[in-house]
C-alpha cells in the first residue's frame, strides 16, 4: 500500500512507518499513537545504560560502573543504631556481587529471586567481594535480558507498551520513525536562543532520544524536550502576569499610620515576624495601583486569617467593600465567627452569605451588598454567583485556594470591579508546584507559629497492644477534661474484611459503647448542614467529649480544648491531609497528641507515616508527600484536572523547571519574546495555553 499524499508528513498514519503495518498500528492505537508525530513523541520512559557494563573482575573501586546479573539471594535485618539493612546477591556469570541498602526496608519486596537486574554505582571491596552501596537498580524483563546480552556498549530506550507489543518491536518502530521523519520536526526556538542555552536542535534531540549513541547524548536530548515543555508553560504564566500588570488597574488603598493602628488594636496579641512580613507585602500591593495577585502560603496554625482580616479592613477603611470566599460552609461559618469576634464593637458589620440562607434572608443580604451597606462579606462559592453585585469591591480573599478551580479565581476578578486578590492556603505546597499551579501569583510564605503553640506529639500505632495503650491514654485525657477527635476515612459502612476501613457511622456506634462515661458526637459531609453545625457547636461548647468525624474537620475548626486525635486507617490519607487534620489539635494551652492507627504492611505506608512522626514542619511534610505521591494527590487536583504538561515530571525535573521559569520570565519581562524570531514559539504557547489561562492573543 502506498503512503497517501499529505501536507504534513508528521500527520501520516502510523501504519505507513517502516516496520509498523496495519496489525501493529491497531496495537499502537491502544497507546493513542495514531500518526507519525504521535510515535515520535512516544518518548522513552527510561533507558538501559549498557555503555559500561563490566564483569566483576574488571570493576574499579569508587568509579561509577554497572554490572549485570540475576538475583540469587535477598535478606533484611536490623543492624547497629536501630538501622535496617537490606541486601541482594546477584550472580554475574559465576561471580557474585552484593547490593546493600540501609534504612530502605521496602527494597526487600522489590528484589525478587531470579530477577535479572543491572546494578549501577561506585563499588567497593568488602570481605573479599565487590559490594555496591545503595546501587541504582534497573530491572530487566525477558526482552531486555535477551537484547542486553548482545548489546554491550549501547544505550537502549525503554517504552510504555501495551499487550501484544514487545519492547524490541517498539524500539524498531520508533527508530525507523525517528530516522525517517525526525528531520521534518520544526524547531520553535530561535538559533540564537538555542546557542545561548546550549540546546540541541529539536529534531536532533528527538532522534537521539529514540536512537541514543551515548548517555550524555541521551541526557542532552532529554533535557531539550523537557525544557521545551516547561518553558512553554512558564511563558504562558509570564504572559498572564504581564497582562495583569498592564490591564489590571485596581483601587489605590493606602494604609496610613492611623488605619494601621486602628486595625492592630483589633488583635489582642503580638503578631509574629512572619505575619509582619506578610502584612508588608500586602500593604505594598494594595497601594501600588495594580491589582494584587498574591498567594499567602502558611503552615497550619501560622495565623493567616490575621492577614486576611488586615487586608479586608484596609479596604473598608478606604471606603471599599471586601469579600472572603471559603471552600465549605463549615469554614465560612468559622471565619464569620472569628471575624465577628475581632470586629466586636466596630461599626463594620460582616455578613455571611452561604447556600443555606433562606430565600428571604438571601434577598436581604444581596440588597445590602448591592447598596454598599454591607462592607465585609464572608461566604462560600455563593459570593461569586451572578446575582451577587458589589457596590464597590476593593479586596477579595480566597481561602484554601487549591480547593477551587482557576476559573473560579478568575471569576471573582471579572466584571466592572477589579479588586485586589489574596489567595491563601494552610496546606504547605512544594516549591515546584508553587512555580506551576500558582506560578502566575506573587508568593508570601509564613512558617513561624504564634508564641506558646506546642508541637503535637505524633505516634504511629500498630498492633492490638499499642492500640489498647492509646485508648487508655485517651480515656485518661478525657477524664482530665480534654476533648478528642476520632477521624475515619469513610462515611458509612462495615469493612469487607477485618483489616479493611470502617465507616464513621460504624465507628461512632463502637465508640459510644466503648466510652459509656463520655458524650460522643458524629459529623460527616453527608449530614444535613444544620444538624452538622449543631453537633459542632455542642463539641465547641464542651457538651461533647469525643467527636467521630470524617475529613470534614480538616480545615477551619478551632477548638482549643481538643488535644487528642486518633486517625483510623491513617495510610489512606495523604501526608498533607494528615498534617491538616493534626492541626486541629494543640491549639490551646494543653499538649496535643495524635495517634495514627495503621495495620498496613505496605512499605510506602510505613515510610509516609514515619515522616509524620519525625516532623511537624508542614513544608517538609509537603515535599515528602510530593516525592511519594505526586502533585495531583498532594493538592487534591485530580478533580480539577492534571497539570497541563506533556512529558515533564515535576518531581523528577525540578531543576529544569527552575531553569525554564528563569528564562521564560526574563524573555517576557525584557520584551524579547515579542520579537519576530520568537513568533513560532509564541504561537505554540497560545495554542497550548491561550484558552486555559485566558491569555491575550496579541501584545
Amino acid at each position: 500500500m502506498n503512503e497517501p499524499a499529505r501536507d504534513d508528513p508528521l500527520e501520516t498514519p502510523v501504519q505507513f512507518v517502516r516496520g509498523v503495518g496495519p496489525r501493529k498500528a491497531e496495537l499502537l492505537a491502544k497507546l493513542d499513537i495514531l500518526t507519525v508525530s504521535d510515535l515520535l513523541w512516544h518518548l522513552p520512559r527510561d533507558v538501559l545504560d549498557l555503555t559500561d557494563v563490566r564483569p566483576p573482575d574488571e570493576l574499579v573501586e569508587k568509579v561509577e560502573q554497572t554490572v549485570r546479573g540475576t538475583i540469587v539471594d535477598v535478606d533484611a535485618r536490623q543492624v547497629s543504631g536501630g538501622r535496617t539493612m537490606t541486601a541482594a546477591l546477584i550472580d554475574c556469570g559465576g561471580e557474585y556481587v552484593r547490593g546493600v541498602w540501609f534504612n530502605q526496608p521496602w527494597m526487600l519486596k522489590r528484589l525478587q529471586m531470579n530477577q535479572s537486574v543491572l546494578f549501577s554505582g561506585k563499588p567497593k571491596r568488602h570481605q573479599g567481594r565487590w559490594e555496591f552501596p545503595h546501587p541504582r537498580v534497573q530491572w530487566l524483563d525477558d526482552d531486555d535480558s535477551s537484547t542486553a546480552a548482545d548489546a554491550a556498549g549501547n544505550v537502549l530506550p525503554r517504552y510504555g507498551l501495551t499487550e501484544g507489543l514487545r519492547m524490541h518491536e517498539m524500539r524498531r518502530m520508533t527508530r525507523n520513525a525517528a530516522e525517517d521523519f525526525a528531520p521534518r520536526i520544526a524547531d520553535p526556538l530561535p538559533a540564537s536562543f538555542r546557542d545561548t542555552m546550549n540546546l540541541p536542535v529539536l529534531h536532533e534531540a528527538v532522534l537521539r532520544l529514540h536512537v541514543p549513541r551515548s548517555m550524555s547524548e541521551y541526557e542532552a536530548a532529554r533535557h531539550r524536550v523537557l525544557f521545551d515543555d516547561l518553558l512553554e508553560f512558564q511563558l504562558a504564566l509570564a504572559l498572564r502576569r504581564r497582562a495583569w500588570s498592564r490591564q489590571d488597574e485596581a483601587p489605590v488603598l493606602n494604609t496610613t499610620a492611623m488605619i494601621d493602628a486602628r486595625i492592630r488594636r483589633r488583635f489582642p496579641f503580638r503578631l509574629t515576624d512572619g505575619q509582619e512580613a506578610a502584612i508588608r507585602d500586602v500593604v505594598a500591593d494594595l497601594r501600588s495601583g495594580a491589582a494584587m495577585h498574591r498567594l499567602l502560603q502558611a503552615d497550619v496554625g501560622a495565623g493567616k486569617t490575621v492577614i486576611a482580616v488586615y487586608a479586608m479592613l484596609v479596604a473598608v477603611a478606604c471606603g471599599y467593600q471586601a469579600v472572603l470566599m471559603a471552600p465549605t460552609e463549615l469554614l465560612a461559618v468559622q471565619h464569620a465567627e472569628t471575624i465577628g469576634t475581632i470586629l466586636e464593637g466596630s461599626r463594620v458589620q460582616p455578613a455571611l452569605l452561604t447556600g443555606s440562607l433562606t430565600a428571604a434572608a438571601r434577598r436581604e443580604t444581596l440588597e445590602a451588598i448591592r447598596r454598599g451597606d454591607t462592607q465585609l462579606v464572608i461566604g462560600t462559592q455563593a459570593v461569586i454567583q451572578k446575582d451577587v453585585e458589589f457596590a464597590k469591591l476593593g479586596v477579595a480573599v480566597i481561602d484554601e485556594q487549591h480547593k477551587f478551580g482557576v476559573a473560579q479565581r478568575a471569576h471573582i476578578s471579572a466584571g466592572d470591579a477589579n479588586p485586589h486578590v489574596l489567595v491563601m492556603t494552610a496546606t504547605p505546597i512544594p516549591r515546584s508546584l508553587c512555580l506551576t499551579q500558582f506560578g502566575d501569583l506573587d508568593l508570601t510564605v509564613m512558617t513561624d507559629l504564634p508564641p506558646g503553640r506546642q508541637k503535637v506529639v505524633t505516634s504511629r500505632i500498630t498492633g492490638e497492644g499499642a492500640r489498647q495503650k492509646a485508648w487508655d491514654f485517651v480515656k485518661k485525657q478525657l477524664r482530665a477534661g480534654r476533648q478528642a477527635y476520632i477521624v475515619c476515612p469513610l462515611v458509612k459502612g462495615e469493612a469487607a474484611s477485618d483489616d479493611g476501613p470502617r465507616g464513621a457511622d460504624v465507628i461512632y456506634e463502637r465508640v459510644v459503647r466503648a466510652l459509656p462515661d463520655f458524650h460522643v458526637g458524629l459529623v460527616h459531609g453527608q449530614m444535613d448542614r444544620a444538624h452538622r453545625s449543631e453537633v459542632m457547636d455542642h463539641f465547641r461548647d464542651g457538651a461533647l467529649n469525643v467527636l467521630v468525624s470524617t475529613t470534614v474537620i480538616e480545615v477551619g475548626v478551632d477548638i482549643p480544648n481538643a488535644t487528642i486525635m486518633i486517625v483510623l486507617d491513617a495510610e489512606r490519607f495523604g501526608l498533607s491531609q494528615l498534617h491538616q487534620l493534626r492541626g486541629r489539635i494543640g491549639r490551646g494551652a494543653f499538649q496535643g497528641y495524635c495517634f495514627l492507627f495503621s495495620e498496613s504492611s505496605a512499605p510506602e505506608a510505613a515510610q509516609r507515616l514515619h515522616a509524620m512522626e519525625m516532623t511537624t514542619d508542614g513544608f517538609r511534610i509537603a515535599e515528602t508527600d510530593f516525592e511519594l505521591r505526586g502533585p495531583g494527590d498532594v493538592l487534591g487536583t485530580r478533580q480539577h484536572g492534571e497539570l497541563p504538561l506533556r512529558i515533564a515530571n515535576l518531581r523528577r525535573d525540578a531543576k529544569i523547571l527552575q531553569e525554564a521559569r528563569r528564562e521564560a520570565f526574563a524573555l517576557v519581562g525584557s520584551g524579547d519574546f515579542d520579537a519576530p524570531e520568537f513568533a513560532p514559539l509564541k504561537g505554540r504557547v497560545l495554542d497550548r495555553f491561550g484558552r486555559l489561562m485566558d491569555l491575550p492573543q496579541s501584545g
